[in-house]
């Protein structure tokens, strides 16, 4: 039986796709453009895009177009830890200090990082702002911006709340130098030294650093790569610990790139308030999705005052401001008074920058663009890896934020893989970063952030070829 026109011009692109002319994450020909080159119809072209979409070969963004789908790796089974593991004492900041300081050298590929590609933010845009801000700055701007801070900035933040949703008054945002310091300043807040805080395990190495500042104890709680937080091994320390706070991601965590479901959200915040656990939520990623929908975050639930949710600009538009906030509800006016003894406030002229960028518009056009290139980009390395690595290495595939987490199995040792890469120019963050113990020894988490060129696909080589060594010796 004779193919029809538009099953003869799915199955060109389909073999194009299986001969890579067409990558993961690639942007095929626009409809307009398809229609010109093979002189079908619109409406052809259309069903042509729709069969293969079906078929899980490309996928559809609004307002973008069709993108070639990532491959699907072969999964490989890994048991979870299901044990609960506390510690009365975090150590961990001189083993985290060395990682990131071998980073900073510029001929390193910094797949280790754990900030976004800098060329991918609105620079020269930024830089106008600044410079106007500056200019329009008054002898008392110092004072009328101490915390909260800038008001026309809460504004701001606080209307895009409003847009997904989640009803958060200005007064209820503070602004503070940066997500880290809001979330410590969080913590400082529902907390004394000693207490019990619950964490994810494994965990962005920023929560292990705070609690180690803070002189906390904390629980870690087996996380999962595809479903996140086990909500019963959570409901189960906070049987048996008198926990008084809770630390974590539920849109694209650090370092697993898991999201919560809506149910498992619900689940968590009912949890949590059932114990008198106040939430410290993490949602420097939450604008970072690849779908057509913003997941929402653990705020956005009904019993909203008790949850501090914190968020910042550095890893969405302006990373080298270093301004976040956190929005604070029944702990806002603590916040402040604790942010007065220690940092003060907030840059001012940076405050007054963003604030100004915000109103003249663009945000969204460029969130827009940024989602994007981050899931092209996250796909081309996704894609790499699984030709690269051998089958036994299972990777991650987060549907937000720009980090792959890779589970190299039992035998490879992620430090020795660490220090043989760094020698050859490559910098990855080895899985002992993300816990106070050694059971991520075996993994690691990659930056998918950087554009795909010959510098990148040769640090997946030499990867590729280390984990192999690592698995024959």
């Amino acid at each position: 039986m004779a193919l029809t026109r538009y099953e003869n011009l799915a199955q060109t692109l389909r073999r194009q796709i299986d001969t890579q002319v067409w990558l993961p994450g690639d942007k095929l020909p626009s409809l307009r453009v398809s229609c010109k080159q093979s002189g079908l119809s619109l409406m052809t072209v259309l069903q042509a895009y729709q069969l293969l979409e079906s078929q899980g070969l490309i996928v559809a963004r609004p307002q973008s177009g069709y993108y070639v789908a990532p491959r699907k790796m072969r999964v490989v089974s890994r048991k979870v830890d299901q044990t609960l593991h506390a510690a009365e004492q975090v150590d961990v900041n001189d083993a985290i200090f060395d990682i990131l300081k071998a980073g900073q050298d510029a001929s390193i590929v910094p797949l280790g990082s754990a900030f976004p590609d800098p060329t991918l933010f609105p620079q020269p845009r930024l830089a106008r702002s600044l410079a106007s801000a500056v200019r329009r700055m008054s002898p008392h701007s110092a004072m009328a911006n101490l915390p909260p801070g800038n008001e026309e900035l809460r504004r701001n933040i606080a209307q895009r709340y409003a847009q997904n949703g989640m009803e958060v008054a200005p007064d209820e945002i503070v602004i503070t130098s940066g997500a880290m310091e809001s979330l410590g300043l969080s913590l400082q807040a529902v907390t004394e030294p000693g207490d019990w805080v619950a964490i994810e395990s494994p965990a962005f190495y920023g929560v292990l650093q705070a609690i180690e500042r803070r002189k906390l104890k904390a629980v870690a709680i087996p996380t999962d790569v595809r479903t996140g937080i086990d909500l019963d091994a959570l409901e189960q320390a906070l049987d048996t610990y008198p926990i008084k706070a809770c630390w974590l991601m539920s849109n694209f965590q650090n370092p697993l790139g898991c999201t919560l479901s809506p149910e498992k959200k619900l689940r968590l915040v009912s949890i949590l308030q059932s114990h008198g656990v106040t939430v410290i939520e993490d949602d420097v990623y939450g604008e970072l999705y690849f779908g057509g929908e913003r997941p929402m975050p653990l705020k956005a639930s009904e019993n909203r005052s008790q949850i501090l949710h914190c968020s910042s600009f550095s890893k969405c538009l302006a990373p080298g401001f270093r301004v976040g906030w956190v929005a604070a509800g029944a702990f806002a006016g603590r916040i402040q008074r604790l942010q007065l003894m220690s940092t003060l406030s907030a840059s001012v002229p940076v405050q007054l920058a963003l604030a100004d960028y915000m109103q003249q518009g663009g945000y969204d056009t460029h969130l827009r663009r940024l989602r994007r290139l981050l899931e092209q980009r996250q796909m081309a390395m996704f894609n790499a890896i699984t030709q690269a690595f051998p089958a036994s290495v299972s990777v991650s595939q987060p549907e937000g934020g720009y980090f792959l987490w890779l589970d190299l199995g039992e035998k490879v040792d992620a430090a020795r893989v660490y220090q043989r890469a760094l020698a050859q120019g490559v910098s990855i963050a080895p899985g002992t970063m993300f816990a106070v113990d050694d059971r991520y020894r075996h993994c690691i988490r990659i930056n998918t952030s950087f554009e795909w060129g010959p510098p990148v696909a040769r640090a997946i080589q030499i990867l590729a070829t280390l984990v192999a060594d690592e698995l024959k010796s």
